[in-house]
């Protein structure tokens, strides 16, 4: 079986993504590349019914390279990030606040430091429908300098270079465009400066323990 690890810890952050909401039913897909191949979600599959066995292997043309379920109707879009940046892995969801300011704004303003994570301000891809290459090639444009984007009246989709990473700027995404409704509600937000955002993303670069060696 091709890409064993890579498959579970997709079945693995599946099941998490149903635990922080960030997707209803069986919406939403990951994948993880190694090399040449992507192992994605299967198309259609309820997330606890995933098993390694079910994750599907294609190549980054999108062709299946091993007999199983079909992936994901998303493929053009994964595929398309790969080729795009240096990805190890992609996260699209729908969760309920990016979802929201998707169907609002053309750009998700800077209203607290953690957007560092995404990049800066996150675009609003125009919206296309789910699965085509034009949907592909307007969340590839939108993510342009940023490791994320939301897709207008769709979702959103972040990368990074491991699964983990990528899950983690989701999770904050979907924090941020919360924040930012929120606000609203009450008000006019205060926005924070883009050098602002510049400055925070270096720190977050060598923000956590390190680990020493020697006595």
């Amino acid at each position: 079986m091709l890409l064993y690890d890579e498959r579970v810890q997709l079945v693995e952050f599946c099941h998490r993504m149903q635990a922080d909401d960030l997707t209803v039913g069986t919406s939403g897909n990951l994948s993880v590349r190694s090399g040449d191949h992507i192992a994605i979600t299967p198309s259609g599959v309820v997330y606890d019914d995933l098993t390694p066995e079910s994750i599907c292997v294609i190549d980054l043309d999108g062709n299946k390279v091993e007999d199983g379920l079909d992936p994901s109707s998303e493929v053009p879009m994964h595929t398309s990030v790969y080729r795009a940046t240096d990805a190890g892995a992609v996260v699209h969801t729908h969760p309920l606040y990016c979802t929201t300011l998707s169907v609002l704004l053309d750009e998700v303003p800077p209203v607290h430091y953690m957007i560092a994570l995404l990049g800066g301000p996150v675009r609003v891809a125009k919206y296309a429908r789910f699965g085509s290459p034009e949907l592909a090639e307007n969340s590839v444009r939108a993510m342009a300098g940023r490791y994320g984007a939301l897709m207008q009246n769709h979702g959103a989709t972040t990368y990074g270079d491991t699964l983990a990473k990528a899950y983690t700027r989701s999770v904050y995404l979907e924090w941020v465009c919360r924040l930012y409704h929120q606000a609203r509600l009450l008000g006019e937000p205060n926005l924070l400066p883009l050098e602002e955002i510049d400055g925070v993303a270096e720190v977050l670069n060598s923000y956590g323990q390190t680990v020493k060696t020697g006595s």
